[in-house]
């Protein structure tokens, strides 16, 4: 399949001030970050809470201007476009948030909310505008009658929901979805999980995937970046991924996974430590202070990204 999306050596860092009289330090949130995202798939993005997978998702979309590395959309590197230069790929790449309650302005109606980005990019007239509110809240399972509500009203499923017919408004080819169901429950997040699935299918969409729950990324998405203190670690099919997890990060993440299967037991490895600050992360592979195999290379070496097996990639000394 075509790539709709490639990023390459991608860099964002935050200035972090540590007081009067100590120089400015930089929090590495994204930590030169490499992959591919295929036309009509979803990408899972995966990690701890605090590893760069949003600061990662938002920086594509140019909501964070990044500091180094390229960001390149059906082919067009639009990593130094500047606001007038990205706005006609704002109608392309759109975002839902992973905060159903904050992330919606409680003074506006759901229509308000869906039609606001028709009405910034100037697209439809009125009436025009007012059916394809209509049309959107049909799309993602809402009621006509809702659209004069406003977000108060309405259960964090629901506003989920709205959430996503907002990120529908300028029909895009590619939407990062910001850990979109983490602050739902079980039952409902089974419901928006299909929804976007039914979504992707009926108005073939690209989905960059971004959470820590890995039974989710495995249901909705077919390849799997895995996360560590900005970095990506290692790259894989979900298939290959579940089947043979090669970075010791990911076999931790691995065997914290519960199986529903009383006669089925797993190992699971406990890492010791804390994670680093990405103000000062280690020197050599950002693992290796947490890591049960580490080597003596792994504290003065950084390890690359290399493919081990066919369509696997692993950032790790031990390959």
């Amino acid at each position: 399949m075509k790539s709709l999306l490639e990023v390459e050596n991608l860099k964002k860092y935050f200035e972090h001030r540590g007081g009067m009289f100590r120089a400015t330090e930089y929090l590495k949130a994204v930590d030169d970050v490499s992959f591919e995202i295929k036309k009509g798939e979803t990408f899972g993005l995966v990690g701890e809470s605090g590893c760069g997978k949003s600061t990662c998702g938002k920086t594509i979309l140019k909501l964070h201007q990044p500091t180094a590395g390229s960001i390149r959309y059906d082919g067009v590197d639009i990593s130094g476009f500047s606001r007038k230069q990205m706005l006609p790929y704002r109608r392309k790449m759109t975002i839902t948030y992973q905060d159903p309650f904050g992330s919606l302005d409680p003074r506006m109606t759901v229509g308000d909310i869906i039609s606001e980005p028709m009405e910034v990019h100037k697209l439809y007239g009125r009436e025009e505008r007012e059916n394809k509110v209509m049309e959107i809240t049909e799309l993602v399972g809402l009621t006509a009658e809702q659209v004069s509500r406003y977000p108060h009203e309405f259960s964090g499923g629901q506003r989920q929901r709205i959430g996503i017919a907002r990120s529908l408004a300028l029909d895009p080819e590619f939407i990062v979805a910001d850990e979109p169901v983490s602050a739902l429950d079980v039952s409902i997040q089974a419901q928006i999980i299909n929804l976007l699935y039914d979504l992707q299918k009926e108005l073939d969409l690209t989905y960059l995937f971004i959470a820590h729950d890995l039974a989710v990324v495995k249901h909705i998405c077919e390849r799997i970046a895995v996360m560590y203190l900005g970095k990506v670690v290692e790259i894989a099919d979900k298939k290959e991924l579940f089947r043979n997890p090669m970075h010791p990060y990911t076999k931790a993440l691995m065997s914290s996974v519960p199986i529903p299967n009383p006669h089925r037991r797993t190992e699971q490895i406990i890492l010791t430590g804390d994670v680093p600050s990405p103000v000062n992360p280690p020197p050599g592979c950002h693992f290796h202070n947490r890591c049960p195999s580490a080597m003596e290379r792994c504290s003065a070496e950084e390890p690359e990204l290399v493919e081990v097996e066919k369509d696997h990639f692993v950032s790790c000394h031990l390959y």
